[in-house]
């Protein structure tokens, strides 16, 4: 069996909607790395974007996940609920940021938990509209697509989308758009096109995702809480990427001390394991009445006791101390590489193990250089690695190490990067 004889029967037998970056074929993988059916070794520097913060087959969350394999499978937590669901919505409702009494729900991904949060939101208020921001990425079913910021690849031919969603600028120093300038076009939101008192909801990833890996300014946190406060708004938190210690907090809005009204969990909460959460305010948690929220496979048992072996880790490993210690060795030696080709890497920034390099000509951040962002992407798998791209043009490389990873590997890792770096460049 080879990658490329795999390849050949994926193209014919999954739509080509469904890409893959690689066509590396995982066999087993282990913490920070993974093995291909060719016996080849790769870096993960990617860890299935931002989902095994806690490594490949942690022996903990493969033990918790057999135990439970050993009892039961599934029964539905709405039919005949289970220990496991109750105790990791106690604990995920304690972690949250603020200190307001929480309540949580379970869904199966991402998306769903973002959908939920805007059922959840209109039935607090009763209001209908939803703010959303430039570049940001909120998942793929038609209502997400419809928060998403950004047309290609995820909005392209399918529309039309859910109505009532309004779009904002995210602020990005490097891009030149200013917090004021953000705050100032969703006061022109609320002259133009929708009144305040008809808006639900703002949704914001504190550091957008697919966006580039800009974090938002703590005063615009701040400033977004002030303005929902003002007018009776839910302010919702997407933290499906930055969750679970992945930015040196917990969560990243812990980074500017606001506490959000609704926040979206996923990603990283489960090793792998698919579940996803709403917690957020009780108050506005039991809006929607008993049979509006849910789904069959929500609150998986087997992603419960993922979900509980990951937090088990994060606290006795100290993972969100180790994941800021991570991002400072990134940004070490990215900037050092930066250094060495200041026309080609516009900005290193990270938040904790949340880290990316723009790539672009002249050292222009006007110019987005996608020819040299593709270029590596595609060549990264030849140096044993796996990277992800991203960004509003495309010219991003993004690291999402494990927080498990090891010093020596996180060294062979940047070594093989920087050369894959300096081959591409001189190419």
């Amino acid at each position: 069996m080879t990658n490329s004889s795999l390849q050949e029967r994926k193209i014919k037998a999954i739509a080509r909607g469904q890409g893959n970056v690689y066509s590396v074929y995982v066999e087993r993988a282990k913490n920070a790395e993974l093995w291909d059916v060719e016996g080849k070794r790769y870096i993960d520097f990617g860890t299935g974007i931002a989902v095994c913060n806690t490594g490949h087959s942690h022996p903990k969350v493969v033990a918790a996940v057999k135990a439970q394999l050993d009892n039961f499978s599934h029964s539905c937590v709405m039919v005949n609920p289970y220990e496991s669901a109750v105790e990791l919505a106690e604990k995920l409702t304690e972690i949250a940021p603020g200190p307001s009494d929480k309540k949580a729900i379970f869904v199966t991904t991402g998306a769903e938990a973002v959908e939920n949060c805007i059922k959840i939101a209109r039935a607090h208020t009763g209001r209908r509209g939803v703010i959303a921001f430039n570049g940001g990425f909120h998942g793929r079913t038609n209502l997400t697509m419809a928060l998403t910021g950004k047309v290609s690849p995820y909005k392209h031919q399918f529309g039309p989308f859910t109505g009532d969603i309004f779009h904002a600028p995210y602020p990005m120093s490097y891009h030149d758009v200013s917090v004021k300038e953000s705050l100032k076009a969703i006061h022109n939101l609320f002259k133009v096109d929708i009144a305040p008192c008809d808006v639900a909801a703002i949704i914001v990833e504190p550091v957008q995702g697919e966006g580039g890996f800009y974090a938002a300014p703590t005063e615009f946190l701040q400033a977004l809480r002030g303005l929902c406060d003002e007018h009776g708004i839910v302010l919702i938190a997407d933290e499906i990427q930055t969750g679970f210690g992945r930015t040196g907090k917990m969560f990243s809005f812990d980074h500017a001390g606001v506490e959000p009204d609704l926040i979206t969990m996923a990603k990283g909460i489960a090793g792998g394991f698919p579940i996803a959460a709403v917690v957020g305010k009780s108050e506005i948690m039991d809006a929607p009445l008993p049979g509006g929220l849910g789904g069959t496979y929500g609150g998986s048992p087997v992603g419960c006791v993922a979900a509980l072996a990951v937090l088990d880790v994060i606290k006795e490993e100290k993972l969100v101390e180790r994941a800021a210690q991570i991002g400072a060795t990134f940004n070490e030696h990215l900037t050092a590489l930066q250094s060495k080709y200041p026309q080609l890497i516009g900005e290193v920034r990270n938040q904790g193990a949340m880290i990316a390099i723009e790539l672009v000509v002249d050292g222009d951040c006007e110019q987005p250089n996608n020819a040299l962002t593709q270029a590596i992407i595609a060549k990264a798998a030849e140096y044993g690695l796996i990277l992800l791209a991203c960004g509003f043009y495309g010219n991003v490389i993004r690291f999402l190490p494990a927080l498990t990873i090891s010093d020596e590997i996180i060294s062979e890792g940047l070594g093989k990067f920087e050369q894959l770096f300096n081959d591409a460049a001189k190419s």
